[in-house]
């Protein structure tokens, strides 16, 4: 599992061959979410307010990038890493 980004103790995920919708997979501590590229919406699991926020906040900065690696990575199987927050 290609990581893609990590921030303030949030780590960013995406699958090889995974399922539709495009979307990320996000481990924070205890928690786990998968998030849709396109909508930001969570579609499996939960995170904290304030780290959802940071995630959401960074996924918008870099929609076009996620949506490239969900791509390439169902294609090819090659990923780009993403600049996190600071």
């Amino acid at each position: 599992m290609p990581e893609v980004c990590r921030f303030f103790g949030i780590i960013i995920t995406m699958y090889f061959n995974d399922h539709p919708p495009p979307h990320f997979h996000v481990r924070f501590q205890d928690f786990r979410a998968q998030i849709n590229i396109a909508t930001l919406a969570v579609l499996e699991g939960d995170l904290p307010p304030k780290e959802l926020w940071l995630v959401q906040y960074w996924a918008r900065e870099h929609q076009k990038e996620l949506l490239q690696n969900w791509n390439d990575l169902q294609k090819t199987g090659q990923f780009a890493k993403i600049e996190p927050l600071s």
